[in-house]
């Protein structure tokens, strides 16, 4: 039985996201009772509001100016520990819609695809191309002449490129006059909405939970149409938050209980995971999460199946904001980054998440168990291991979504008319 509401009334929620998780209690409680739990929390999120989640910190509600240079974006994302911003079209007249205000999304991910566009080979079928990454590259030796690169050596060798490439690339990339005078807007091609997907304040949380789950969004805007700006910005952390404060609560309890395995979590086999071996070259990890469209991918130890690391998209900043570590190293390979970071962090005096330390769970912890650890860690993924360490799968705040509410069919009618690209495997 839950807390009667009576009683819960007089009861001081410990937050914001607690109170809420108080709401959901008292929808909870008037759901039909032939439903099963899934469909009682589908009914309860449709129910609350995404203007009802609590505002993100202010420091995290940050816009970019489409005029900021790529250098500046990346330290003003790494500054505030976020992942993405919003880019405010610097030409857009004072009273535009919000859809003609913005341009986009600039996040770690595009600024991978930019960053590895630099250090692809040419291809053999557009040796000419304007618009090939090689004349890209070609663009930026001509701009700054990429002092003490053999740059011609490298694309026309590109294949080992990965595997040669020194803290020497990321220095002379860094200091190019061509990194420092690109623009956020001149990268809008990597953007992945135009200008991006948003949700109104009356769109509902399963709505939310949904994009960010099945639609694998990374954050979710909320516009005030009035305002024709950014009201709030969703992340999955603060959506991991609100769980966590949630427990204790019948709603959650029903399900948070339950063992991973009980799920069906994790969702896919060892040898389906997206990984590098610490052998391999860094770039290969930002080239997988590029091609397979992933977050983080874990690094193993060679020769084994053990874990030894992480690298994030978001782990791209210390390739950017600190290629000087990388100096003594003739590779950059998958260990040679998460050591030089590692120690870089030490000598800083700061705490990364999943560089400290591979966080880990097993199959018969709980639900509660995973959403506990990823908020105290602030992280968005856990590795499963056997009781021998062995890497046995991953699991995302994706999969937890997914296990907690389910889209209804036909739920989302037009909602994606009218933006593209249209997110894959959409049946709407």
């Amino acid at each position: 039985m839950g807390v009667p509401a009576a009683n819960r009334e007089s009861e001081s929620p410990r937050s914001p996201e607690a109170k809420l998780g108080m709401h959901v209690e008292d929808l909870w409680d008037i759901q039909e009772p032939q439903l099963s739990p899934t469909e009682k929390l589908n009914a309860c999120f449709e129910s609350v509001p995404v203007s009802d989640f609590p505002s993100a910190p202010s420091n995290q509600v940050i816009e970019i100016r489409s005029d900021t240079s790529l250098a500046q974006a990346v330290q003003i994302l790494a500054q505030h520990k976020i992942l993405s911003a919003p880019v405010v079209d610097v030409d857009a007249p004072e009273d535009a819609s919000w859809i003609d205000r913005y341009i986009g999304v600039v996040e770690f991910a595009g600024i991978v695809v930019w960053i590895l566009h630099q250090s692809e080979p040419p291809s053999p079928r557009t040796p000419n191309s304007p618009t090939s990454p090689s004349s890209a590259t070609a663009i930026a030796a001509a701009a700054n002449g990429l002092k003490g690169l053999d740059l011609a050596g490298l694309l026309e060798n590109g294949s080992d490129f990965a595997a040669t490439t020194s803290g020497n690339f990321f220095e002379a990339l860094t200091s190019s006059e061509f990194y420092k005078n690109t623009r956020v807007r001149d990268i809008s091609g990597s953007f992945r909405w135009a200008p991006f997907l948003a949700l109104q304040k009356d769109n509902t949380f399963l709505t939310m939970l949904l994009l960010l789950s099945k639609y694998k969004m990374k954050s979710v805007p909320v516009v005030d149409l009035g305002e024709g700006k950014i009201d709030n910005i969703i992340t999955q952390a603060a959506v991991i938050h609100m769980l966590a404060e949630c427990t204790g609560l019948q709603w959650f309890e029903s399900w948070g209980t339950k063992k991973l395995s009980e799920l069906g979590l994790p969702p896919m086999t060892a040898d389906r995971i997206v990984k590098v071996y610490e052998d391999e070259p860094v770039l290969q990890a930002f080239k997988l999460m590029r091609k397979k469209k992933v977050g983080g991918v874990p690094v193993i130890e060679s020769g084994g199946s053990k874990a030894v690391g992480n690298i994030s998209l978001r782990d791209v900043q210390f390739l950017l904001t600190a290629p000087e570590i990388y100096h003594d190293y003739r590779s950059i390979t998958a260990k040679n980054f998460l050591t030089a970071v590692r120690s870089h962090l030490e000598k800083q005096h700061e705490v990364y998440p999943m560089l400290s330390a591979m966080v880990t769970c097993k199959r018969d912890d709980t639900i509660k168990d995973l959403i506990l650890r990823l908020d105290s860690e602030k992280i968005h993924r856990v590795y499963v291991v056997d009781n021998d360490g062995n890497l046995e799968g991953v699991i995302t705040l994706r999969d937890i979504i997914s296990r907690l509410v389910h889209e209804p069919r036909g739920y989302f009618g037009d909602f994606f008319d009218g933006v593209l690209p249209l997110p894959e495997n959409t049946r709407v």
